[in-house]
């Protein structure tokens, strides 16, 4: 699972907005990012995160806080 399907498929199932830094305990304690894996955790899921707010898929509500878009 790639680095935005992580956070997507978090927030889709807690149903609230998270900080990142939520987002990435949750999506690591699920298993659906792996640190032996996948490399620089913390860099890569706030490039996918910035991307997902980009391309219109998530919200920044506030600084380092995300949601799904509606």
């Amino acid at each position: 699972m790639d680095f935005l399907e992580a956070a997507v498929t978090v927030l889709q199932e807690e149903r609230a907005s998270l900080h990142w830094t939520v987002i990435q305990d949750l999506a690591l304690k699920r298993g659906y990012l792996d640190p032996f894996t996948q490399g620089d955790i913390r860099k890569h899921l706030l490039a996918a995160l910035a991307r997902g707010a980009k391309s219109g898929r998530l919200v920044k509500e506030s600084t380092g806080v995300y949601a799904l878009s509606e």
